[in-house]
C-alpha cells in the first residue's frame, strides 16, 4: 500500500510539472555571411554577419557581428578567441517595441576535426562571458553590465553526397549544439538551449560555398517553466580569402 501511495504522489507531481511547462513555437529565417581571412596554414581571422527575423508575422529578432582569431595548435586542434556584438530585438514578433538591446560576448574556444572514411566529425567547445546593456523604461541607459557565463558544445557530422574527381562538391551536414548557463544570476535556467541542424552545403569552388538548412532551436527562459521552440530556415554563404599567395613551385 505504501508503494502504491508513493507511485501516485510521483505521478501527480510529474503531471503538475508537465502542466506548468509552457512552450511557444516561433518561425524564423536566418541569413549569414561567413568570411575567413587566411594568413597561412596556422593563422586566420573568422568573421560573420547574421540577420535573423521572424516571419508570419515579419519582425526583426537579432543581428549578430562576430570575429574570432583562430590558430592551429596541434594536429587537428584549433584554438580561437574573439568578440561578438549581439543586437537583440523583442522575442515577441507582435511587440510594438523597436528597442534593440546590445550585448557583448568575449569568448574562447577549442575545435577539432577528424576524418573517418568519408565522414568528417567535428567537435567545438566554447566559453562566453555575456555583458548586456542596461535598459530602463524602454530606453538604453548607462553602459554594459556582466550577466553570466555560457558554455557550449557542438558535435558536427559532414558526409559528401557528390564529388568531382577528389573534391567534395555537395555535403550533407548534421549538427547538434547544447548550451549551459553559469553565474549568480542563473537560478532556474542552468540549461540554456539546444540546437539541431540539418543542411546541404554546395562548394562553388575551393574558396566559396553556399548552404541551406533547417535549424530547431529549443530554449529555456529565465523562469525555468517557459520555453521557445523555434523552427528556422537558414541560408549561408562561406567565403575564404587567402592574404598570402600560395607558392606554385
Amino acid at each position: 500500500m505504501h508503494l502504491q501511495k508513493y507511485i501516485w504522489i510521483i505521478l501527480i507531481f510529474s503531471s503538475h510539472l508537465i502542466a506548468q511547462k509552457r512552450i511557444e513555437n516561433q518561425k524564423l529565417i536566418w541569413y549569414g555571411y561567413y568570411n575567413q581571412l587566411k594568413w597561412n596554414d596556422k593563422w586566420s581571422l573568422n568573421s560573420e554577419i547574421q540577420e535573423r527575423h521572424f516571419y508570419n508575422p515579419v519582425a526583426q529578432h537579432q543581428l549578430v557581428f562576430r570575429s574570432n582569431l583562430d590558430r592551429v595548435i596541434k594536429g587537428d586542434w584549433n584554438i580561437s578567441a574573439g568578440m561578438t556584438l549581439f543586437l537583440q530585438s523583442p522575442n515577441d514578433p507582435d511587440s510594438d517595441s523597436n528597442l534593440m538591446v546590445p550585448e557583448l560576448r568575449p569568448d574562447i574556444g577549442f575545435s577539432n576535426k577528424q576524418k573517418i572514411g568519408l565522414l568528417t566529425i567535428s567537435h567545438r567547445y566554447k566559453a562566453e562571458a555575456r555583458f548586456f546593456h542596461d535598459v530602463a523604461n524602454e530606453r538604453l541607459v548607462g553602459g554594459f553590465r556582466f550577466s553570466n557565463f555560457r558554455f557550449r558544445y557542438q558535435l558536427g557530422l559532414d558526409f559528401p553526397l557528390w564529388k568531382e574527381e577528389t573534391k567534395e562538391k555537395l555535403l550533407l551536414r548534421l549538427k547538434d549544439e547544447i548550451m549551459f548557463n553559469a553565474g549568480r544570476k542563473i537560478v532556474e535556467n542552468t540549461f540554456d538551449q539546444n540546437r539541431i541542424y540539418l543542411g546541404l552545403n554546395y562548394k562553388i569552388n575551393a574558396n566559396c560555398a553556399i548552404e541551406v538548412g533547417y535549424l530547431n532551436w529549443f530554449q529555456q527562459q529565465k523562469n525555468g517553466i517557459d520555453f521557445y521552440d523555434r523552427d528556422i530556415i537558414r541560408f549561408s554563404v562561406f567565403h575564404i580569402i587567402h592574404l598570402k599567395r600560395k607558392n606554385n613551385d
